[in-house]
């Protein structure tokens, strides 16, 4: 296919050339009714590319099939038999994977690590999981992907599950080997869904991480916003092969999808595909060679280590990681990620991707260049200059991986939708959780609805919480008290 088209910002352009006017929603009109004080702010061409999808970029019937040219170039671009738009982000476009391998009462054999929108997708839709444990690294205290032998165990003990999901790369950008995943589930006929909303940049070089459909994945759910030039939101998710019928993974995205679809996010899909089919190889042969000098800058650092291929990948742990989620670990300042990623935003005015208790990191792209790189530099040179300061004795207490697992005593969804009551989190030893407990980010929870709580769980979250980490989907998101089921 010719990659230099752009169908959804052809169209743009020409609603505009044709001067088109609209008695249809979006009720702004083309800006002339939003407030002075927003258009100010925002600009006028957002408001101008805020048109309909059809009665707008398209007729009434679509006939032009604008929308499905872009997604059929998208498919084109990276190698997928399908691909689907999304403008409601990668957490939908998860739970409408999942809602094409497995229904309700059916078997998920799902990693661990997951995101809290694929647990989300269990709530909703009454598929039964089968978790599959991280590789826990007792040096690092980081979970890596589960291994494929670990999914080999899951389908050896529940042989209907319907299929797999496993997220790579984490937001740690450590991944699974997902050829070796694909091998365990082809073996049996079932499909593998990649969570790789990380990852929407792997297909464009050689030098990153194998992307999930050349590995065999039948499902990959991709983050365009996340690694990629689309605004927030903009989710692609690809197919290929016979395990998921394209008609049911569309079905499925029809029904949990929104009737008003952004064309300001389809753009930004579209515009991307095309800047990374032209020029892709280009972007990230300049971004990796970035990620090698500010890794290097960064190592030499006193009080700072950068998790490199040594750290992360091998036996026991992931089978390769994006060298561009540089990942720093602190512990030689004396302080928590926590601290070290507030004071740099307060002070320097950077914000940074993931924190936890001993580490912060910093994802570069495609758009980071020498003067960004020079800015993190500077500040993270501050860091460690007033490390004096940012001491603390405050410390998580994290338990080791055989007491951080939980025990799943319900269904997520029972749990969810059941009798429910709030009680102190000293008292909800042994109770069975009725809400998600997520540290955030980088979102996967530590504790979902179903599992039955402990108390070494409990006092991670409460330290963590003491010490700077955020739970933003408890009811109590100081975790002095949990939601549990009142009736077991």
């Amino acid at each position: 296919m010719d990659q230099s088209k752009a169908p959804v910002l052809e169209a743009l352009a020409d609603y505009h050339a044709q001067g088109q006017t609209p008695f249809t929603p979006p009720g702004h009109k083309q800006a002339r009714g939003a407030d002075p004080r927003v258009r100010a702010v925002l600009g006028d061409a957002v408001y101008h590319s805020d048109v309909l999808a059809t009665s707008g970029l398209d007729d009434r019937t679509s006939s032009h099939g604008i929308v499905r040219e872009a997604e059929e170039l998208m498919a084109d671009a990276v190698g997928a038999d399908h691909a689907f738009f999304s403008t409601c982000g990668s957490s939908l476009s998860v739970k409408a994977a999942m809602l094409s391998v497995a229904g309700p009462h059916e078997k998920l054999i799902v990693g661990r690590d997951a995101h809290k929108s694929v647990v989300a997708g269990l709530i909703l839709s009454g598929i039964e999981p089968v978790w599959v444990d991280p590789e826990w690294d007792p040096r690092l205290h980081l979970a890596h992907p589960p291994s494929p032998e670990a999914f080999e165990a899951a389908f050896e003990a529940e042989p209907e599950a319907r299929g797999a999901l496993v997220t790579s790369p984490t937001p740690y950008g450590t991944c699974s080997d997902l050829a070796a995943i694909a091998e365990v589930c082809h073996r049996r006929g079932a499909p593998l869904i990649v969570d790789e909303a990380w990852g929407a940049h792997l297909p464009f070089h050689p030098g990153l991480p194998t992307w999930a459909m050349d590995a065999g994945a039948d499902v990959c759910v991709t983050s365009v916003h996340k690694m990629g030039s689309g605004l927030e939101q903009g989710s692609v998710f690809h197919l290929q092969g016979d395990l998921v019928k394209p008609e049911v993974l569309r079905s499925r995205a029809d029904l949990l999808g929104t009737t008003s679809p952004s064309v300001l996010i389809y753009a930004g899909l579209d515009g991307w595909r095309r800047q990374m089919a032209e020029h892709g190889r280009t972007l990230y042969d300049d971004a990796l060679a970035l990620a090698r000098t500010v890794r290097a800058r960064i190592e030499a650092l006193d009080g700072l280590h950068v998790h490199d291929r040594d750290d992360f990948c091998g036996p026991g742990r992931a089978g390769d990681m994006d060298p561009l989620q540089v990942i720093v670990d602190i512990t030689g300042l004396g302080t928590t990620g926590y601290r070290a990623a507030d004071w740099l935003r307060e002070r320097h005015r950077i914000n940074l991707h993931v924190s936890d208790h001993r580490r912060i990191s910093a994802q570069l792209t495609h758009a980071d260049d020498k003067d960004t790189a020079d800015t993190l530099l500077t500040a993270l040179r501050d860091l460690v200059a007033h490390r004096d300061e940012l001491r603390t004795e405050q410390r998580v207490s994290i338990p080791p991986p055989s007491r951080l697992r939980l025990e799943q005593g319900r269904l997520p969804r029972d749990a969810f939708f059941g009798r429910t009551e709030q009680v102190p989190w000293e008292k909800a030893d042994g109770r069975i959780a009725a809400e998600m407990l997520t540290p955030y980010p980088p979102g996967i929870p530590a504790a979902l609805p179903g599992e039955r709580l402990t108390t070494d769980v409990l006092t991670y979250l409460r330290t963590g919480v003491d010490a700077g980490m955020v739970v933003p989907d408890a009811v109590d998101t100081e975790v002095r008290s949990v939601r549990v089921l009142r009736d077991e």
